[in-house]
């Protein structure tokens, strides 16, 4: 029987990188995505799956992270939000030049600086013209629904 369960977006997230095989999980704690390592933490996949969640020290730390893990052949991913997203840049152009898969998911908060209640795509349009230096692209999954957020962590790898 097909299991059904009702998740809120990050928890969704959080468990398909564990049920997809994810092998490291690198972020920092940031509105409105920070229920994605609380999560992870919580079910300790390393126990289970052997995946490491770590968190970093900053938004720049866990994209050089991702960018190593990478390199070195894992599946590895981040998650973040509008303004950590934009620190990420510089990295995100080193994963992009070096050609290496890894997945980025950003949980929108929109508006300049540090958000507003207003709706934005300003994060999708940064995602899809290129954020960084190097004119690079990135491949830009935007789903529509919780069940697609789940479903993109396995299609991204």
């Amino acid at each position: 029987m097909k299991e059904l369960r009702l998740m809120k977006g990050n928890e969704a997230i959080a468990e398909a990188a564990i049920r997809y095989g994810v092998d490291g999980y690198f972020g920092y704690p940031i509105t409105p995505q920070s229920e994605i390592l609380e999560h992870l933490m919580a079910e300790e996949p390393y126990k289970k799956t052997g995946m490491v969640v770590l968190q970093a020290e900053s938004e720049v730390a866990s994209i050089n992270m991702v960018y190593g893990g990478a390199a070195c052949g894992k599946r590895v991913m981040t998650t973040s939000s509008s303004p950590g997203i934009s620190l990420m840049q510089e990295g995100l152009s080193y994963i992009a030049g070096a050609e290496l898969p890894c997945l980025v998911v950003n949980v929108v908060r929109g508006g300049p600086g540090l958000g507003t209640i207003q709706p934005s795509q300003a994060d999708y349009f940064q995602t899809t013209k290129g954020g960084g230096h190097g004119d690079y692209r990135l491949i830009t999954l935007a789903p529509a629904s919780v069940q697609e957020m789940y479903d993109f962590v396995g299609l991204a790898f």
